[in-house]
């Protein structure tokens, strides 16, 4: 039986954890995965940022299945971030390391685009009386 990925449920816990122990949780993110969007400008040069999602540190953090999202203040200027779990490489406590470093994960494909050839999808049904 195939299973969804243990990834979101572990970065949840680990934060929930290390919040609980008055620590400051960092993700560490592949910043060059498809879908990620953070400042490009803090990324270092092996393609990775380090976040600070501390609930001091962050505004609207929201950890799903698929993803994590949040504002955060770069410089004193607001930026809205995005992170799809599998660009998620690891979680720890900046105190003291302790966390969790993940195993690379295989990127969803990309939706293909529609043939154009089939709108059936955009036409309105219609009714027809047949004698």
């Amino acid at each position: 039986m195939t299973m969804t990925s243990r990834r979101p449920y572990m970065i949840r816990a680990f934060y929930e954890w290390i919040v609980d122990n008055n620590c400051t949780p960092y993700l560490l993110v592949n910043a060059h995965a498809s879908g990620v969007e953070v400042p490009q400008e803090h990324v270092n040069k092996d393609g990775q940022i380090i976040l600070n999602i501390a609930p001091a540190s962050v505004v609207d953090l929201d950890m799903l299945d698929d993803s994590i999202s949040f504002s955060a203040r770069f410089g004193g200027v607001p930026r809205r971030l995005f992170i799809p779990s599998y660009a998620v490489q690891g979680i720890y406590a900046r105190e003291n390391g302790q966390g969790m470093v993940f195993e690379a994960e295989a990127e969803p494909p990309q939706p293909l685009p529609p043939s154009g050839g089939d709108d059936s999808e955009s036409k309105r049904p219609s009714l027809r009386v047949v004698k």
